[in-house]
């Protein structure tokens, strides 16, 4: 029997999973609670992000009970780079990023079922049952079930530690953190899957481990593939080439041509991931792109798909209108400089008629 896990696979959404088996043996038994947690150390999410809130999209439509962790006390402190030292935000820089994080997911996951999906999704953020735990019992009860020559091992850890700066005991102890959210999430939701990038493997999968001691239960990881640009770095804050999903940090307009000109030969590998086009369509896009690229068919379903996901149904249509008038193939309409009168969510970057 097919599940959402085989819908993933197919989109190109998984590369680890702790235990395929037993974990597909759980999504059909009956809907999982399955969480994802992102980290509030810039203003918005990015592209990178963006693969986790649409398999978790994915997951609440396929009738499973998600929910969006906002790291408001793991944002205080930011995950180990492999390179060097996060900076730290302040905690009004956090509590202010997280806020702004939390009107972002809204759109992409129905919290109120008005869609009609099973299970309304949950928002949550771990400063409410971290601020409220002591240094002591939070060692005493989180960190006597970690070891420490199991910890040096994590890729991400490793690395510093064979590095010249090393790494702080504030960044040695995240996985930590993101450990006891997944065993509050199991205590509190009875969730019983995580899902993040596969360079938080390490992280992940402590929470398992932590459950595992602690619970003696059984639990999931499922991890996707990093995306990666041209030159083959990931997308993300730290490696200075983000697409923020926030459309005062990436316009509508610049977030549409990016997608717009993607090559050939990732143009199917993104349609997978974040189309809701189904498989016939992609195939056919797939053929154009090899038949009849100067068309750029697939390029411009994609653009548009991910653009009315991201910004809404009325800014992709501007800034459809927008680029083709650019591009001698319409009409933008008189340019004014009066002040932009459009909400920043739908603002194409332009000084359009509303500014």
């Amino acid at each position: 029997m097919s599940t959402i896990l085989d819908e993933l696979q197919w989109r190109g959404a998984v590369a680890q999973s702790t235990d395929e088996t037993a974990l597909r043996e759980a999504l059909l038994a009956g809907p999982v609670t399955v969480y994802c947690g992102f980290d509030p150390t810039a203003p918005s999410l990015h592209f990178g992000n963006f693969v986790q809130l649409v398999t978790l999209r994915r997951m609440q439509r396929a009738g499973h009970r998600v929910i969006c962790l906002v790291g408001g006390s793991t944002g205080l402190i930011g995950d180990p780079k492999p390179t060097s030292e996060r900076v730290l935000k302040t905690k009004e820089q956090t509590a202010a990023n997280v806020d702004r994080i939390k009107d972002l997911v809204r759109p992409f996951l129905d919290f109120d079922g008005s869609t009609g999906v099973a299970f309304p999704a949950i928002l949550v953020d771990n400063l409410d049952w971290t601020a409220p735990m002591s240094a002591l019992d939070f060692l005493r009860d989180i960190g006597k079930h970690f070891r420490v020559n199991h910890m040096i091992r994590k890729d991400a850890i490793a690395a510093r530690l064979e590095s010249q700066e090393g790494i702080s005991y504030t960044e040695f102890s995240y996985q930590l953190l993101q450990a006891l959210d997944f065993l509050e999430l199991f205590r509190t939701h009875g969730c019983t899957m995580q899902i993040g990038g596969s360079d938080q493997w390490g992280n992940l999968t402590a929470g398992v481990d932590l459950i595992h001691r602690v619970e003696g239960a059984t639990v999931h990881v499922l991890t996707s593939p990093l995306l990666t640009d041209g030159s083959g770095v990931k997308y993300g804050k730290s490696e200075g080439n983000a697409i923020w999903l926030s459309a005062d940090m990436t316009s509508p307009y610049a977030f549409y041509q990016y997608f717009l000109n993607v090559d050939d030969a990732t143009v199917a590998t993104l349609l997978r991931i974040f189309s809701d086009r189904d498989r016939g369509e992609i195939d056919e896009l797939e053929r154009l792109v090899e038949q009849e690229p100067y068309r750029r068919a697939a390029q411009k379903a994609l653009a548009a798909d991910v653009t009315t996901l991201v910004h809404g149904e009325a800014a992709c249509a501007s800034v459809q209108a927008a680029s083709a008038a650019l591009f001698g193939k319409g009409d933008l309409g008189p340019l004014t400089r009066e002040p932009c009168a459009m909400p920043p969510r739908n603002c194409l970057g332009l000084r359009c008629r509303s500014g």
